[in-house]
């Protein structure tokens, strides 16, 4: 817990600290966001405003995890040097981050709104999804547990393998599926990024979520003293805990300077690596199907942008929002920017009060 404490308040010190520092050389170098004009109209009044602020998040994530590692391991803790679970999460985060990295600054050098081409950009999440996927069905411990699982799995595995049909054929069904999952999750949040805050706070409550998952499975887990019947076979629960504090730390720090006005975007390099680090998550908790739910305030974004281009296709011009993503409806009905971002945290810790209701249920049942 010393561990975890340390990890979220460095991360946090760090993302405070740092975020105006990053804010006023990228001023310096006049990199500003472009603003679409097929957005609402009240968005540009941010033109110029500086982009690229994931950089910061994911620099103190990195920061604070070895920070923490390295006194621990001078205190001569038990929680020792880095995992590999946590290693492959921060590669996840780190690699999805720099592709978005690519994208922003085009967009800023160039400036106009496209960045990468759809096949660049999605040749290399896909890179760094298939290196993750492979890496992740290896380095087992001494209980011989990896820190991903071909099995699909809802809350624990589930008794559906994809190595049904041999080794290698079920490690390249489990990559296929590990990139469906970090595609989907790091284009939800990026699509969540369009208001001052929303994406940043409502993944708070989501690696605050797995912060909490990660202590209960190791309070759980198969093998070690106290654990029931029902435990959980996650390789590095406590690290992946510790680094989930790390995230909320930073993106708590980075809030405060994202938050309306905002004084800086996260851009693609914040929302794909955000979006990679809780697809890595819910990868390597066991927590695959879960995150449906616990992430249920993205997916809803994410369906209202493939409702609202199917139905547009379908019916030769039709809509059924105003705008999408959905964020954009509300702000076209009317509502005022903040008011859209608290109502839609509300509706995102609604969800992750229900995922985390259920994970505790399925332990208490089982």
């Amino acid at each position: 817990m010393i561990a975890l404490l340390i990890s979220s308040a460095s991360a946090l010190f760090f993302a405070l600290v740092g975020t105006p520092l990053f804010i006023r050389l990228l001023v310096n170098k006049g990199y500003g966001q472009f603003i679409r004009d097929d957005g609402p109209t009240s968005h540009h009044t941010k033109r110029g405003t500086p982009t690229m602020g994931g950089a910061v998040i994911v620099g103190s994530v990195l920061l604070a995890y070895f920070l923490t590692h390295l006194i621990m391991m001078a205190a001569d803790s038990p929680v020792g040097g880095p995992s590999a679970s946590g290693l492959l999460l921060l590669f996840l985060a780190a690699g999805m981050g720099l592709v978005g990295f690519a994208d922003d600054y085009i967009k800023i050098s160039k400036q106009r709104s496209l960045g990468l081409s759809a096949p660049a950009k999605i040749i290399g999440q896909t890179a760094v999804g298939i290196i993750f996927g492979v890496l992740a069905l290896m380095f087992p411990n001494e209980q011989g547990r990896t820190p991903a699982s071909t099995a699909i799995s809802f809350i624990r595995d589930l008794p559906i393998d994809l190595a049904f049909a041999g080794t290698v054929v079920g490690a390249i069904l489990f990559v296929i599926w590990s990139n469906l999952i970090i595609t989907g999750a790091s284009n939800g949040v990026n699509l969540a990024d369009g208001l001052d805050g929303l994406a940043a706070g409502a993944s708070i409550l989501v690696f605050g979520a797995y912060m909490l998952i990660g202590i209960w499975q190791s309070n759980q887990s198969c093998g070690s003293p106290g654990a029931g019947s029902v435990c959980y076979e996650v390789r590095d629960p406590l690290d992946l805990a510790l680094i989930a504090g790390s995230m909320c730390g930073a993106l708590v720090g980075f809030l405060w300077w994202n938050t309306s006005p905002a004084k800086i975007f996260m851009g693609d390099t914040g929302s794909l690596a955000i979006g990679g680090a809780i697809a890595g998550f819910a990868i390597l908790s066991r927590t695959e199907l879960l995150l449906v739910i616990l992430a249920g305030l993205f997916v809803m974004i994410t369906l209202s942008v493939i409702i609202q281009v199917g139905y547009f296709k379908m019916s030769g011009g039709k809509r059924v929002f105003k705008m999408a993503p959905l964020q954009h409806h509300f702000e076209l009905q009317g509502w005022a920017e903040v008011t859209v971002v608290v109502r839609f945290w509300i509706l995102a810790g609604l969800f992750v009060a229900v995922a985390l209701g259920i994970f505790y249920a399925e332990w208490v049942v089982g």
